[in-house]
C-alpha cells in the first residue's frame, strides 16, 4: 500500500485510506501548529519511509497575478527531504481549479456569469481567478484587506491595480508566517473592513480566510473554494450563504465534498506515478488526471434556493404615470413632463423586484424571476434609435445573469424596437424571448371568449380585421385567424408586405377570403372582430364610430392603440386588452406592474413558462413568429396549468352585467338602421373633438414649451443619477 504524509498548519492528526485507480493509498495528516521547525522535523522523520510528503498551507512559492516570489521558509522545507518527494499542491492546483470551474458550470450553466467576484485571497489561486474572470468582468482581490487590513478604497483590489501592487505585496509576504498565508477560522486580531464582502456575489479562495475575515452575514453569497469540511459548511449555512462549491475532487466518491487540499491530491498523484523518476510537474500528472472521472461538489446550504429555475423580464414606463408612481421618482411630477421623459430615458437599467412563488402543478418545478426596468418611454425609444435601446438591454442582460437568470423576456416596446430581439439575443450570453408567441396565443383565446360573450354564435361565419397585419404579432394572428374564420381583412401601411402576407395566407389556407387595405375605415363596418397590433404613434388607428354593432376590438399594442375616450363613444362595442395570464403558484411580483395581483402580461408569462419548462433558449425573436412556436407555447401553457386571466377593458375587469348592457345596445342598433346611422353621425362629430393620437401620444404633441434653465435641468439629472446609485446599493443588499 502506498503511504502519504500530509503536514498541515493545524493541530489535528488523522489517518484515512482511499482507493484510487485500483490502488489503495494511506493518507496520514499530521499537524505542526504552524511551526516551521516542527514541520522540518516531521519531514526528516518520514523521509524515505513514505511514498510522498505533502505540505498543506506551507507554499514554496507565492503567486499573485503576474508576480512570483519564493517563500523563504517554504522553499527551505522542501529541501529537507533527501529521497521522498515533497509537494505543496502548486503542481496541480491551477489546472484543477480551472477544470473544476468548467465542470461546475456544465452542471449549472451560467452560475458564475456576470457575478461580482472577490478573491479571498487571490494568493496562490491564479487558476481559480483565471477561470472565474472568463465568466465575469467584475473580479476584485481581497488580498490587501486579508493580509494588511487595509481599508476599502476605490481601485484597491481591482485586477488593474493588481498588476502594480502584486510584486510589492509578495515582497512583504515572502517571510510571512504560514498562519498568515493560510488563515484559519476564528476571530481576527485586527478587524477587517466588510465593504468588499458586501459588494461581492461570490467569495472565492481559501475557506479559512473566508470564515475568518468575512462578515457574519453572508446572505445570498456563493462560496467557491478548493476544499471544505462539513464544519465549514455548517458555519456558512448559519451565516446565510446560499451555495458552496468545492472545485477540487473528492478522493472517496464522485461528486462528494472536496475536503482534500491540493497538497494532498498532488501527493497522492506523486505516489501513483507510472514512472517514479518522472519530474514533479503538471505534465507528469496529466495522464492520471485525464483518467479521473470526477466532478466538483455543489452544495445548496439553503434548501429553498435549490432547484429553482430563474428568469428575468424587462419592463419600462408606457407613459409618465409609471415614473410618477414609483416611490423613488415621485418628486419628478413637479418637473416639466417632457423634461422628465427625456432624462428618464438615460437612466441605466434599474433592478426593481424579485418575482417569487411560481410553481408548476404538473412537474413541481419552481421558478423565480427578476424585474428590471428601463427608463425610456416608447416615444423616447423611437426618438433615439434602436442602438440606444440595444445598449440598455445588454446592460439588463448582464444584470439578469448576475441574478442567476438563464432567460430574459422583453416587455412592451423593447420587443418592438429594431429587429424585435434578434440583435439583443446575438449580443447577450443569456437566452432571450420577446414573449410574442404566447401573446398571440393569449390574444386569440381572449378574442374568442370576448366574441362569444358578445353573442357570436359561429365565428367561422364572421369576418375579422387585423390592423398592423404585417407586424410580428399581427402577421401570425392573421394567419391563424384565417384558418379559423376564413374571411379576413389585412390592414397595414406597408402595401408590398400586405401582398406577400395575402399570398402566404392563400397558400396555407386556400379556402380563406383575404382582402387587403392600407386604411381600415372603409371595411371595418363589416367586421365582427378587429385585432389591432401596431407600433404607430400620434395617429388614429381606427375610427371606432364606423364599427359594426356588437363588434369586439382586441387591442394587442402596448401602449394601446385605442384610447378610453374613443371607446366610450360606442358603448355597444367591446374593447379588450390582449390576453393576460395567471402564472401557477402563489405568485408575487414584488412590484405593481399595472395589472391586478397575480396577473401577468402574456410576454412575461411566456418567459416564466419557458423557465418552468427548462427551455433556456432564444425562443420568440424577430418579426416572423412561427405558427409552430405559437402552438407549442400553448401546449406548454396547458401542461403547466397556466390560465387566461379575466377579460379587461382599460384596466377594469369586464363583468357579466357590462356584457349584457353592451349586447342590448348592439341589438337595438342592429334592429334600427336609422338609429344606427344617426348614432354614427353623432359619434363621428364627438370623435372630431378628441385629439388624434395612438399610444397616448398626440399627433400635435411637441416639446410642450420647456423653459427651464440648464441649472434646473442639471439638478433633475443629478437627482435621477443619485436615485440610480441608491437603487444599485439596494440591489447589492438583496
Amino acid at each position: 500500500m502506498k503511504q502519504v504524509i500530509v503536514i498541515h498548519v493545524n493541530a489535528s492528526d488523522e489517518t484515512t485510506t482511499v482507493s484510487f485507480r485500483g490502488q489503495e493509498v494511506q493518507i496520514r495528516r499530521i499537524g505542526c501548529h504552524g511551526d516551521a521547525e516542527r514541520a522540518s522535523k516531521l519531514i526528516a522523520q518520514y523521509d524515505g519511509k513514505v511514498t510522498a510528503i505533502g505540505l498543506e498551507g506551507m507554499p514554496a512559492q507565492l503567486r499573485l497575478g503576474p508576480a512570483r516570489r519564493p517563500h523563504t521558509t517554504g522553499t527551505n522545507l522542501q529541501a529537507v527531504a533527501k529521497s521522498t518527494p515533497v509537494v505543496d499542491g502548486s503542481g496541480i492546483r491551477g489546472g484543477l481549479e480551472r477544470w473544476g470551474i468548467i465542470l461546475a458550470e456544465r452542471a449549472n450553466p451560467g452560475m458564475f456569469s456576470q457575478k461580482r467576484i472577490l478573491m479571498t485571497p487571490g494568493l496562490n489561486h491564479e487558476g481559480l481567478a483565471q477561470a472565474l474572470s472568463r465568466r465575469s468582468p467584475t473580479l476584485r482581490y481581497a488580498d490587501p484587506v486579508v493580509f494588511f487590513a487595509l481599508p476599502d478604497m476605490p481601485g484597491v483590489g481591482s485586477r488593474q491595480s493588481l498588476d502594480q501592487v502584486a510584486a510589492p505585496t509578495l515582497e512583504q509576504l515572502k517571510n510571512a508566517p504560514f498562519r498568515l498565508l493560510s488563515a484559519q477560522p476564528g476571530q481576527p486580531n485586527i478587524h477587517r473592513t466588510t465593504a468588499p464582502f458586501h459588494w461581492a456575489d461570490i467569495l472565492a479562495g481559501d475557506i479559512g480566510a473566508i470564515r475568518r475575515y468575512a462578515p457574519n452575514s453572508l446572505k445570498h453569497k456563493m462560496i467557491v473554494v478548493d476544499s471544505a469540511e462539513e464544519a465549514d459548511l455548517d458555519d456558512l449555512w448559519q451565516r446565510g450563504a446560499t451555495i458552496v462549491v468545492t472545485v477540487l475532487p473528492s478522493l472517496e466518491e464522485k461528486g462528494g465534498l472536496g475536503r482534500w487540499s491540493a497538497a494532498t491530491i498532488e501527493a497522492v498523484l506523486v505516489a501513483l506515478r507510472h514512472n517514479p523518476n518522472a519530474p514533479l510537474t503538471e505534465d507528469t500528472y496529466l495522464d492520471l488526471l485525464a483518467d479521473w472521472d470526477w466532478k466538483p461538489a455543489i452544495r445548496y446550504l439553503q434548501p429553498e434556493e435549490a432547484g429553482i429555475n430563474r428568469f428575468a423580464f424587462v419592463i419600462h414606463p408606457l407613459d409618465l404615470r409609471f415614473i410618477y408612481s414609483h416611490p423613488w421618482f415621485r418628486w419628478t411630477r413637479y418637473l416639466p413632463e417632457r423634461l422628465v421623459e427625456i432624462f428618464a430615458a438615460y437612466i441605466p437599467p434599474l433592478y426593481i423586484s424579485r418575482i417569487t412563488g411560481g410553481k408548476s402543478p404538473s412537474t413541481e418545478q419552481r421558478i423565480e424571476g427578476h424585474l428590471i426596468a428601463l427608463g425610456a418611454t416608447p416615444r423616447e425609444m423611437m426618438r433615439h434609435g434602436e442602438r440606444f435601446t440595444y445598449n440598455r438591454l445588454n446592460m439588463a442582460a448582464h444584470m439578469a445573469e448576475r441574478k442567476g437568470a438563464r432567460i430574459m423576456g422583453l416587455g412592451a416596446f423593447t420587443s418592438v424596437v429594431g429587429d424585435a430581439g434578434i440583435t439583443v439575443a446575438h449580443e447577450a450570453d443569456i437566452a432571450i424571448t420577446s414573449g410574442n408567441s404566447l401573446t398571440v396565443a393569449a390574444t386569440l383565446e381572449a378574442a374568442k371568449q370576448a366574441a362569444i360573450k358578445m353573442g357570436a354564435q359561429d365565428l367561422t361565419k364572421g369576418k375579422v380585421m387585423i390592423i398592423g397585419a404585417t407586424g410580428s404579432i399581427g402577421s401570425v394572428c392573421a394567419r391563424l385567424l384565417a384558418q379559423a374564420i376564413k374571411d379576413v381583412v389585412l390592414v397595414s401601411i406597408e402595401p408590398e408586405k400586405l401582398i406577400d402576407l395575402k399570398r402566404t395566407i392563400q397558400s396555407e389556407t386556400p379556402s380563406a377570403q383575404v382582402a387587403i387595405a392600407t386604411r381600415p375605415d372603409e371595411l371595418v363596418g363589416d367586421c365582427d372582430l378587429i385585432v389591432t397590433a401596431t407600433s404607430a404613434f400620434g395617429q388614429r388607428i381606427l375610427d371606432i364610430t364606423k364599427c359594426k354593432p356588437g363588434a369586439v376590438i382586441c387591442d394587442v399594442a402596448r401602449p394601446p392603440d385605442i384610447g378610453a375616450a374613443e371607446a366610450a363613444l360606442r358603448p355597444d362595442v367591446l374593447v379588450i386588452e390582449s390576453g393576460e395570464v395567471l402564472i401557477p403558484g402563489n405568485i408575487d411580483f414584488g412590484y405593481d406592474i399595472g395589472l391586478p395581483p397575480k396577473t401577468a402580461y402574456a410576454c412575461l408569462g411566456e418567459t416564466a413558462l419557458l423557465a418552468m419548462e427548462g427551455r433556456f433558449e432564444d425562443y420568440t425573436l424577430g418579426r416572423n413568429i412561427t405558427i409552430d412556436r405559437v402552438k407549442e407555447i400553448y401546449r406548454l401553457f396547458k401542461k403547466h396549468h397556466f390560465q387566461l386571466a379575466g377579460l379587461r377593458s382599460f384596466g377594469k375587469y369586464i363583468t357579466d352585467e357590462d356584457v349584457v348592457r353592451r349586447r342590448a345596445l348592439a341589438d337595438t342598433l342592429r334592429a334600427n338602421s336609422e338609429l344606427f346611422e344617426r348614432t354614427k353621425a353623432e359619434t363621428a362629430a364627438k370623435l372630431a373633438t378628441i385629439p388624434i393620437m395612438a399610444k397616448g401620444v398626440s399627433a400635435t404633441h411637441g416639446a410642450n414649451g420647456v423653459k427651464w434653465t440648464l441649472a434646473i435641468a442639471g439638478l433633475g439629472m443629478a437627482g435621477l443619477a443619485f436615485l440610480w446609485r441608491q437603487s444599485q446599493r439596494n440591489d447589492d443588499q438583496r
